[in-house]
């Protein structure tokens, strides 16, 4: 049917699509996202070591956006927030950056998965990596891609019911303790000081993502599954006009999380993290557009701007309304940093 419909349709006069480059965009979005992780992390770096040191007071200052690497941080803060209405003072930047990335999905799709994260991006370039070496990507069989699917889900299930059962005062109590206070340390010196079963991990994880696409996303990300759902409500769909399709497949061929695009009238799935790869693809104009309702399209530079606008406008006011930095005096981290080894999660 499919291949009698196409046809049909050879026949008449189709309007060629133009490209939007929204994979240029995307891709500027992700290598500029990378590299400011990588200039904060290296500044971080720094801060730390100098303060294991014992010396004086750092030369560089502790750069607040390394709280974006801190998730549950952030849970605890917007439930402290949401109980309260204040935003916390320890790991403030934790809850700015969630709310952000939440934002950006609800608006936007699962943007942030696609355009911002670096795991995202990291996880994208290795299966493009594995298939340019193999030939080929595999997808795991219906039978066990759906309960995998679901483990990214229980897992956020499980941190949402530990923090939920938290009140303001003990959210207060456990950010003003040791572990608290240098949570961020404490994830450093994980990647530091790696164990081999951590390593292990890492290793499996790197050669599952060269072999299946966005598999530690796809399976595993908790914070995917989040941004997944604040995405189910947003106002901009991937839409397909059957009138004008004419059943190449390429949008599906091209979708990276999988989804049966050609054979969908709109893409509802929170597995779409809005990379427009499709859309990019489709060689028929109109054929296949990110819209908001049923016609008003949504060109690939509009998503660009707004996903920036939302991110440096909040993480702008934050730093603005005082809501960015923790502000603790340098003997506290000179007592404690030297000795995060010793402090236990609770």
């Amino acid at each position: 049917m499919r291949s009698g419909r196409a046809r049909a349709r050879a026949g008449r006069r189709i309007e060629r699509r133009r490209s939007e480059n929204s994979q240029r965009l995307r891709r500027g979005f992700q290598f500029a996202f990378a590299a400011l992780n990588l200039w904060i992390g290296a500044e971080f770096y720094l801060w730390v070591r100098h303060w294991e040191a014992g010396g004086a007071p750092p030369p560089v200052a502790r750069p607040a956006g390394v709280e974006g690497w801190l998730p549950i941080a952030g849970l605890m803060n917007l439930r402290a927030f949401l109980e309260t209405g204040r935003i916390p003072a320890i790991h403030p930047a934790a809850l700015v950056l969630l709310a952000a990335f939440l934002i950006v999905s609800w608006l936007f799709r699962k943007s942030f998965c696609s355009w911002l994260c670096p795991i995202g991006t990291l996880s994208e370039y290795l299966w493009r990596a594995g298939r340019r070496l193999l030939g080929r990507n595999f997808a795991l069989p219906r039978v066990l891609d759906l309960p995998l699917r679901s483990l990214k889900y229980v897992l956020l299930g499980l941190f949402l019911y530990a923090v939920g059962g938290m009140s303001a005062a003990a959210v207060e109590a456990f950010m003003r303790g040791p572990y608290g206070l240098i949570a961020d340390v404490k994830m450093l010196n994980f990647f530091r000081y790696l164990s081999g079963t951590a390593a292990g991990v890492l290793a499996a994880l790197a050669l599952a993502s060269l072999l299946v696409p966005n598999f530690w996303c796809r399976y595993l990300c908790p914070y995917g599954a989040l941004v997944g759902l604040a995405s189910l409500a947003s106002p901009l769909r991937i839409r397909r006009d059957p009138a004008t399709c004419i059943d190449c497949a390429k949008c599906a061929k091209a979708c990276p999380a999988l989804l049966p695009v050609d054979r969908l009238i709109q893409v509802r799935s929170a597995e779409c993290t809005g990379c427009l790869e499709c859309v990019e693809v489709c060689p028929v104009a109109g054929a296949l557009e990110l819209r908001a309702g049923r016609r008003r399209r949504v060109p690939a530079w509009v998503m660009a701007a707004g996903i920036a606008l939302v991110f440096l406008g909040l993480t702008g006011w934050a730093q603005l309304a005082g809501h960015w930095r923790t502000d603790l005096p340098d003997e506290v981290y000179r007592e404690l940093i030297p000795r995060a080894h010793q402090f236990r999660h609770p």
